[in-house]
């Protein structure tokens, strides 16, 4: 049985992680449940990532701007990023830790007839397989596993030359406690207690090393909610919540 929390050749992921992951499973796509906000916060996300797209591969105007790409959702959930680009034409692959998140995943994109390959898998497992996609998507997943280096530099190893890697997470400083930590947790509850921990919270400048030289940032910004109107929009401060957009520099 593997412990709790392992980092060794292959095995990246914390089992007390994914046990907290499964519990929220069959809560990600409901508008009206108590995760209201953090499904608002993936709409806001998801215009960015698909703006990012859009821009790197020059997209035209369609219904299916995406159709000839090939995108990996790595730590994908309940398929909160997965399904809206796959019904944007893109091959999406879905990988997962957790197997409920998978089966909740696979449920809801046969319920919205979208078509998205959902596995069960672990990065390392799709390095080992040798496989290479446009578009690698790594989306709050790395402040979650005990070795954050590996996850970002398998990620990295599975854009193809020209591709494109897009990164968000949670950076570390005070501000991210006090609005991550003790705000999204403790007082407004929009997270179970616990959900994070911010010591492993990810610097931009930790991202970029982690990247490696055959990569160039092209656009980072922060998110911000208006606790006013619980909306959340872009910043340019990259304080607390961040998505950055590199570019893989290699020769087609």
């Amino acid at each position: 049985m593997l412990d709790k929390s392992t980092k060794s050749g292959n095995v990246n992921f914390s089992q007390e992680e994914i046990a907290r992951f499964d519990a929220l499973a069959e809560t990600w796509w409901d508008p009206k449940g108590k995760f209201k906000t953090a499904l608002d916060f993936n709409k806001a996300r998801l215009e960015v990532i698909e703006s990012q797209i859009r821009s790197h591969f020059t997209c035209q105007e369609s219904s299916t701007p995406f159709s000839n790409l090939s995108i990996i959702d790595i730590g994908s959930g309940g398929g909160l990023i997965s399904e809206p680009l796959a019904s944007k034409g893109a091959a999406v692959t879905g990988i997962d830790a957790s197997a409920v998140s998978v089966q909740v995943a696979k449920r809801h994109a046969k319920q919205s007839n979208v078509d998205v390959e959902y596995r069960h898998q672990l990065s390392s497992e799709v390095v080992k397989e040798g496989r290479q996609f446009d578009v690698v998507i790594n989306a709050e997943v790395v402040e979650h596993v005990p070795d954050q280096k590996q996850l970002i530099n398998e990620c990295a190893s599975m854009v193809k030359p020209g591709g494109l890697l897009i990164l968000a997470t949670l950076n570390r400083t005070v501000k991210s406690f006090v609005i991550a930590i003790v705000g999204a947790e403790y007082i407004m509850r929009y997270l179970p207690i616990g959900t994070h921990d911010w010591r492993k919270f990810v610097t931009p400048k930790e991202l970029i090393n982690w990247v490696g030289d055959d990569f160039k940032v092209q656009h980072q910004v922060g998110m911000k909610l208006n606790p006013f109107t619980s909306t959340w929009h872009t910043t340019s401060s990259l304080a607390v919540n961040y998505i950055q957009a590199y570019a893989n520099q290699q020769q087609v």
